[in-house]
């Protein structure tokens, strides 16, 4: 446990944050659109002969009722600013990708969620920009030494590229001119209604080149959700001196996998150890709270981490009914596999099309209802351009999503829905204290007593990755049996915590 206690808070998180359940999608893969710009013709950016702009967009609002149905409130998007490829490689912050569409389809989705009580939150890439960027070319061109190289950073004489990656050019955030425009880019779309921003690769300028970005930030708009992406260390601690609200909890994401993976709770247990000592000091220090995920943009995807596919059934526990901020990757609820690989290209299984709507993506698994393993690649892939143009798809379209399961896609879908809807009832949650019970701590057993700060009655997580159904320690209000969920067949009777499942118990 951390002994240093927090400084007095400089500022308090927007009280909505609380009841907040993220779906996170990566628009440009979800929307299909291709992977890279064919319109950037010229000799750098602004040099096309024409941009090609198809509102694929628009096929995000076909799942807004599913976001809801799921349980969820906000709506947490990757890119979808103007860049030459995957996103992170940003030309202008201020315009929509037009792979992706234009203004008016930006401005109708962030309607079409205000209208269903969801918020918008979106991916704000400052940290590096494309070596297309205007800022990036203007740099380079006038060299390290001068006010208008000093605004990237350098090695030696060459600009300093984003982990090893030549293309994307690091900015300097602690450069004025720089923050200067960053607070005029995130203030600018807070206006246009979006509710907070991600803060992508938050860790690599630190704290303090964010600090005074993020306090002329809320001082025109308080109630915007900053969450940081930060890797490791000291989250709490981070956010404080950074001003976010929260924080990318990485170390409990390892911890579900890895231990449902190998059977050894015990990991999870340290993990939940840190995880409560988060919490407290997040809590004492505006009020955030840690954003906890089975998975993500960038890692494999938690049905292909775990070999035991019953084993699906505790982690969705976890993520639903641990406190914290839950983000659902899309697809997850539906079994989605996908495995990141460390090559050019190592992301498009886990960034896959997305068809029109989730009706789609279950008929498409009923007919797969051999269930033998991933969904036959129509199952989810629009057939032509989702703008409606016609145009046939291209080649270098998002790979297709592809399901664990297709027979139990629906079943895994239930599962979530339940699972959230209990958490969004129990909304205490949020900020309940967790603590193991290591006194009846297995291997592959473990009693996770949630207490929720509001003084409501006490629940119990329990999770049984053996072989063999046992006595629940309680009244249970929720039971997931990964056999049943996976199969459709229960393998535990009454009052019993299933094999390879999870129950929640009073």
């Amino acid at each position: 446990m951390t002994e240093t206690a927090p400084s007095a808070p400089s500022h308090h998180a927007p009280d909505w944050i609380r009841d907040a359940i993220c779906w996170q999608v990566y628009p440009l893969g979800f929307c299909g659109a291709p992977q890279h710009r064919e319109d950037l013709t010229g000799e750098g950016y602004g040099g096309a002969d024409g941009e090609n702009v198809v509102h694929r967009l628009r096929r995000l609002t076909g799942w807004l009722d599913h976001l809801v149905g799921l349980g969820a409130n906000v709506l947490l998007l990757n890119p979808v600013f103007d860049s030459v490829s995957h996103g992170y490689d940003t030309l202008e912050h201020r315009r929509l990708d037009p792979r992706l569409g234009d203004e008016e389809d930006i401005d109708a989705l962030i309607a079409a969620c205000h209208e269903r009580g969801i918020r918008v939150v979106l991916d704000g890439v400052f940290n590096h920009v494309s070596h297309l960027h205007p800022t990036a070319r203007s740099a380079i061109a006038a060299g390290p030494g001068t006010a208008e190289g000093d605004r990237i950073r350098w090695a030696g004489t060459s600009p300093y590229g984003f982990e090893g990656n030549e293309d994307l050019i690091e900015i300097d955030l602690a450069d004025t001119v720089v923050q200067e425009r960053v607070v005029e880019i995130m203030g600018r779309w807070l206006e246009r209604g979006v509710d907070g921003w991600r803060l992508d690769a938050m860790y690599s300028a630190g704290a303090e080149a964010w600090a005074p970005i993020l306090e002329r930030v809320r001082a025109t708009h308080p109630q915007a959700w900053i969450l940081g992406e930060v890797i490791h260390g000291d989250y709490p601690a981070f956010a404080r001196d950074a001003g976010a609200d929260s924080l990318t909890q990485y170390e409990l994401w390892k911890a579900i996998w890895s231990s449902l993976r190998d059977a050894n709770l015990f990991e999870l247990t340290h993990a939940l150890g840190r995880h409560q000592d988060f919490l407290a000091r997040f809590q004492a220090s505006g009020g955030g709270l840690p954003l906890t995920f089975l998975g993500n943009h960038d890692t494999t995807r938690i049905a292909s981490q775990l070999p035991d596919g019953r084993d699906l059934a505790a982690a969705i526990a976890l993520l639903a009914l641990l406190p914290g901020i839950p983000a659902v990757y899309a697809g997850d609820e539906f079994g989605a596999v996908g495995v990141k690989e460390e090559r050019p290209g190592g992301d498009d299984a886990i960034r896959p099309a997305f068809p029109g709507t989730p009706e789609e993506v279950l008929a498409r698994a009923e007919a797969d209802g051999a269930g033998t393993g991933a969904a036959p690649e129509a199952a989810a892939a629009p057939s032509a351009d989702p703008s409606g143009s016609g145009a046939a798809a291209r080649a270098d379209t998002p790979e297709r999503l592809q399901l664990l399961s297709g027979q139990a896609a629906p079943r895994i879908l239930e599962v979530h829905r339940r699972l959230l809807g209990r958490r969004r009832r129990e909304g205490s949650l949020a900020t309940a204290t967790v603590q193991v019970r290591e006194e009846t701590l297995e291997n592959t057993w473990a009693e996770i007593a949630l207490h929720p700060a509001d003084g409501a009655a006490p629940l119990r997580l329990v999770l049984n990755l053996g072989e063999e159904p046992r006595p629940a320690p309680g009244e249970i209000l929720e039971s997931i049996d990964g056999a049943a969920m996976l199969d459709g067949v229960p393998a535990a009777g009454p009052g019993l915590v299933p094999a390879h499942g999870a129950a929640l118990v009073r």
